[in-house]
């Protein structure tokens, strides 16, 4: 438990971060899972146009470190592909 006044301070702090990148982390699943659901229904336009909005919130979120860097460009590339793959 903390005792400090600074440590306190600090334990507040952290709490006020997580629920940001909480929230930051749970906006970008969202993005993420309507470019799933439209790879899934097999429209390659709405995947498209999907993965547009998807991949600044990724970047956002690199920006923001909530993500690392190469896991976001692990993210963009594979549904990129998946995308890309749509008849």
């Amino acid at each position: 438990m903390a005792n400090t006044p600074q440590s306190k301070k600090r334990a507040r702090q952290n709490d006020r971060r997580a629920a940001v990148n909480k929230a930051r982390r749970s906006r970008i699943r969202t993005f993420l899972r309507k470019v799933e659901e439209a790879i899934e229904s097999g429209d390659k336009e709405a995947a498209q146009t999907a993965l547009r909005a998807a991949q600044p919130e990724l970047m956002r979120g690199v920006s923001k470190g909530v993500y690392h860097k190469n896991t976001a460009s692990r993210k963009v590339s594979r549904l990129s592909a998946r995308v890309k793959a749509l008849g």
